[in-house]
């Protein structure tokens, strides 16, 4: 009777390889990696600590609108639209000139807090400040964006790296091997990036401190490099009434403009070349 038995086991031993040796054929499968790589990559302490840091902004700015005198909410809302930015500016402005102070500091913290958190819509903000303040609202946009892309700075240097490798892996290469290349002249190629619209600025502010770039570099080329475009939105704010889409802000002419002061950022780093290899 022991015959039987020992055949029943090895007949259990061989079906529990056979299916381990499946599912790693599954998991080794194009299908099993592809579903593998699309799950979410940030741990839970990660996602902790970035609602943790989200929720003392959030209380932060809750606080600060707390101080501010009375005033109707229900009209104050981020804008998504050129029509949704006029209607916010008809109702703000004469609250802007009553209370410049508490306005501006309200401004300041809400642009900083959607430039950190990445939350769409710092291009009304920029245009708004035109609109208000005239040219005047080029310092305050420079401000409170490069504020806001240092404290983004801080939170992907804190969990940004799985997150940025798992949504641009093949940019996230690339910009690596374009800031190794550049490692003596970082500040000028980081400015032209700033200038020019050759990489989104959001992943500019994740990625940089994934690639071990500098902070003091990060900060001048974002000081600095945010100022031309800057002026342009503030410029397109004064003349909100004629604007008919945010895509009217970058045109040819524009860019052209944008492109040549990124060029000429990066002119002692061409001149360098030419040096070597002549």
């Amino acid at each position: 009777m022991a015959a039987p038995r020992n055949v029943l086991r090895d007949e259990e031993s061989a079906a529990a390889a056979l299916l381990n040796n499946s599912s790693k054929e599954d998991d080794d499968s194009p299908t099993g990696k592809r579903l593998k790589s699309e799950r979410f990559p940030v741990s839970r302490w990660e996602l902790a600590a970035f609602f943790g840091v989200f929720l003392i902004f959030s209380t932060g700015l809750f606080c600060i609108y707390l101080t501010m005198p009375a005033t109707e909410y229900g009209k104050l809302k981020i804008p998504r639209s050129i029509s949704d930015l006029r209607l916010l500016k008809d109702n703000i402005a004469t609250y802007a000139s009553d209370y410049p102070t508490q306005f501006i500091l309200g401004y300041c913290s809400t642009y900083i807090f959607m430039q950190t958190f990445m939350i769409p819509g710092t291009i009304f903000m920029s245009l708004l400040a035109g609109a208000l303040f005239g040219v005047k609202g080029v310092f305050l946009v420079v401000f409170n964006a490069t504020a806001g892309a240092c404290s983004c700075f801080f939170l992907s240097k804190l969990i940004g790296r799985p997150l940025v490798s798992w949504l641009w892996p093949d940019k996230l290469r690339f910009f690596q091997a374009e800031i190794a290349k550049r490692r003596d002249k970082l500040l000028n190629y980081m400015l032209f990036l700033r200038i020019t619209p050759t990489l989104p600025n959001l992943f500019i502010n994740l990625a940089s401190p994934i690639v071990d770039i500098p902070f003091h570099v990060f900060f001048l080329a974002t000081f600095v490099g945010l100022i031309p475009a800057s002026y342009i939105t503030v410029k397109a704010g004064l003349a909100l009434g004629d604007l008919r889409s945010v895509k009217d802000l970058y045109d040819f002419k524009t860019l052209s403009v944008l492109f040549l002061i990124g060029l000429v950022s990066i002119f002692p780093t061409l001149l360098k070349k030419k040096k070597i290899y002549e």
